[in-house]
């Protein structure tokens, strides 16, 4: 079994449990549940940069990254930076997130937060929400087509935004359909961890333009940003290159600065 199909495994035991202690009607009476959700592709389209950063303390290849720094601090930080949306891993036993660190950074940040996270039913989405969530996360690798178009479907009733992540040729043609919103191609082959930007390259013109294309790991160097906008990719996921230093804001406001230039 990979690491993948024990996360996901792990995963469906996790949400079996919340559900039987939280129904739906519990997240539905959230306050935060009729809050209208901010667009992260309307912020990537009129983005020079485009940067999508991401809050993470550890994951499955990296059991250290960062967890001294408070979700606020970070969020703040990346708000400072003009960063143009946040990625909020919420997966507690492989990357140390939880449900907790999205309400922080809804109560710190006006930027679209995404819910990281391996989403297996659509209960997952009333938690999204009900957590100030304005998109989530569809991975193709452990769903299904139908599966990607009852979530996606499920998600943007919700009024939440939708990225849904490849990493192959064989995910993107089962993927494609019009309750996307944005389409991102993980430079990190899942199964492996091992990550390659030509992963991006391959893909990019066989994304279709009515998507928000996004470029997904891997990605630490300004020119690595500079080339793949030559490909048509609008948003960049940078989670670890920021993360992994003490003052994950200023590093972000660093990287976008050179980028702007």
């Amino acid at each position: 079994m990979s690491i993948l199909d024990q996360i996901v495994a792990d995963k469906k035991i996790e949400v079996a449990h919340r559900k039987s202690l939280f129904p739906v009607s519990y997240w539905e009476a959230s306050p935060l549940f009729e809050r209208k959700c901010i667009s992260l592709s309307t912020r990537l389209k009129a983005s020079r940069s485009g940067i999508l950063a991401e809050h993470k303390r550890r994951s499955p290849s990296k059991p250290n990254i960062n967890s001294r720094l408070s979700v606020s601090e970070v969020a703040s930080g990346y708000e400072n930076a003009g960063v143009c949306g946040m990625s909020v891993l919420t997966d507690g036993k492989y990357f140390g997130g939880s449900l907790d660190d999205l309400v922080i950074a809804r109560a710190t940040t006006q930027l679209p937060l995404l819910r990281k996270e391996f989403i297996v039913e659509e209960y997952q989405l009333f938690e999204a929400k009900a957590h100030g969530a304005d998109l989530i996360l569809l991975i193709a690798a452990v769903l299904t087509r139908a599966q990607i178009q009852q979530l996606s479907t499920a998600a943007q009733r919700l009024g939440l935004e939708v990225l849904l992540e490849v990493h192959n040729q064989e995910e993107l043609e089962k993927s494609l359909m019009p309750s996307l919103d944005l389409l991102g191609v993980n430079n990190r082959n899942l199964k492996t961890f091992s990550v390659s930007l030509d992963t991006s390259r391959h893909l990019a013109d066989q994304i279709p333009n009515d998507f928000v294309k996004v470029s997904e790991s891997g990605i630490s160097e300004v020119a690595s940003i500079q080339e793949l906008q030559t490909y048509g990719y609008q948003g960049f996921l940078v989670g670890e290159n920021f993360m992994k230093t003490d003052r994950p804001g200023e590093a972000a406001q660093h990287f976008i600065n050179l980028l702007e230039q």
